[in-house]
């Protein structure tokens, strides 16, 4: 069992199916309404549970419903919590507007108590830190705050993995902390410059990306699949109609990690983490949609 560090952000996800986005200022009938856990390093960690790797997410969240929430999502995963409480804040929410015709989305966050986390959460778990196998990051905290978890799972030899959503404008430096960085495409654009609309362009924008101090650069394309720096574009798995894709990119980082927890090489990790995302989306929700390691495995023999 590999150990994987998530630092990160857990959301209330509010969740709004419809026919299409309301215009500003016009009120239109939705079709169906869904509370449910979310945030990006919370559904990281709650995918990597449920593929079996001993998880520990570093956290902030408030003494209220979706704080409870958040701790009995990970309890049902099997993921600790290395948690502060503020006094002063709210547990974080997520507005989800869901196009029932293709399941794309479309999303606000407020993060609450999550936005106070800050770089004594790195040093008070240091430990933790040390003793992981892999560390994964995100930017629904402060910026500053991940490149300090990046930097000190560095210095512990520690395998390192900052998926750069959503898109912020970033330091040179912390490009040089990331053994492999996980945008997708528009998140690549926003840190290269570059379109990325197949596989030729990613391998540019990849490229351009190493020369920015990231060792293996991984762009997740949706349903093409994902591209891998110096191997070409993995294709994504038929799993079935595809739902909802709201938690995809998280299922994709949450199961790469965990492959690469157990000694998986990159290839077999974004293979890994490819089928495990390609499960995600024939789901609705984004938690809930996290598939377990059996699942997973049956699918990488088809």
């Amino acid at each position: 069992m590999g150990k994987v560090l998530v630092l990160g952000v857990f959301v209330a996800d509010t969740a709004y199916r419809a026919s299409r986005m309301p215009k500003m200022g016009e009120t239109i009938l939705g079709n169906s309404f869904v509370l449910g856990p979310g945030g990006k390093g919370s559904n990281q960690a709650v995918a990597a549970g449920k593929l079996g790797a001993d998880v520990t997410i570093i956290t902030r969240l408030a003494d209220d419903d979706f704080g409870k929430m958040a701790k009995q999502t990970w309890q049902n995963a099997n993921v600790k919590g290395a948690i502060k409480y503020s006094t002063s804040s709210y547990t974080g929410a997520a507005f989800i507007f869901i196009d029932d015709k293709t399941g794309d989305n479309a999303i606000i966050i407020a993060p609450g108590a999550a936005s106070e986390i800050s770089l004594n959460d790195i040093h008070d778990n240091s430990e933790i830190i040390s003793s992981t196998d892999v560390f994964l990051t995100q930017l629904e905290l402060p910026v500053e705050v991940a490149q300090e978890g990046l930097k000190v799972a560095k210095e512990n030899n520690k395998i390192t993995i900052l998926n750069p959503a959503p898109a912020v404008r970033l330091p040179k430096e912390i490009f040089g902390l990331c053994d492999f960085i996980t945008p997708n495409e528009t998140e690549t654009e926003a840190l290269t410059g570059l379109p990325v609309r197949n596989e030729k362009e990613a391998e540019t924008a990849a490229k351009f990306l190493t020369e920015l101090g990231v060792k293996t650069p991984i762009i997740t394309m949706g349903e093409q699949g994902a591209f891998l720096y110096e191997y070409g574009l993995i294709p994504a798995f038929n799993a079935g109609r595809v739902v909802e894709t709201t938690g995809a990119g998280d299922a994709f980082n949450g199961g790469f990690a965990v492959a690469l927890s157990e000694g998986k090489s990159a290839l077999e990790a974004v293979k890994f983490g490819c089928a495990t995302a390609s499960i995600s989306v024939t789901r609705a929700g984004t938690a809930p949609s996290m598939p377990t390691r059996d699942e997973v495995e049956e699918i990488l023999l088809t």
